[in-house]
């Protein structure tokens, strides 16, 4: 399912932000700033989706939502604030978007002719060689 820009502004004004201290690079950037981003959505008290969609997301999801219902995500590759909050939104609404896409039903189809020659044409190959690991009869 893919979300409109107006989902997704709505999808990110429920969203909570908070930034700590990163683990990653950035020299002794790293001790004084909190780059990294960590994203908080409620999937149970979320206005925009269905109780369906919640369901979905709690079923495809449910590594990383909390007890509380918390989806939680974080990102701390970036040495900038900014570019990890960035970061961490795209990868929401990735998530989303794909937990919500339904997965397409498989059409069962039956095997080619040429595939069917082939795998006869196969087993008689190895039925030779087999045969030809015989000692010979007198």
């Amino acid at each position: 399912m893919q979300l409109s820009e107006e989902i997704k502004k709505l999808l990110e004004a429920e969203c909570t932000f908070s930034a700590s201290r990163s683990s990653g690079p950035g020299g002794q950037n790293v001790n004084k700033v909190n780059t990294r981003v960590e994203l908080r959505f409620s999937v149970e008290n979320s206005q925009l989706l269905s109780d369906k969609e919640k369901s979905i997301l709690f079923n495809k999801l449910k590594n990383r939502i909390n007890s509380e219902g918390e989806l939680i995500l974080a990102s701390e590759a970036e040495r900038s604030q900014l570019r990890n909050r960035v970061k961490v939104t795209v990868l929401f609404f990735e998530l989303i978007e794909k937990a919500l896409t339904p997965k397409k039903k498989r059409i069962r189809t039956s095997p080619t002719l040429s595939s069917r020659l082939k795998r006869l044409d196969i087993k008689k190959q190895m039925a030779e060689k087999k045969a030809r690991r015989q000692p010979p009869k007198f």
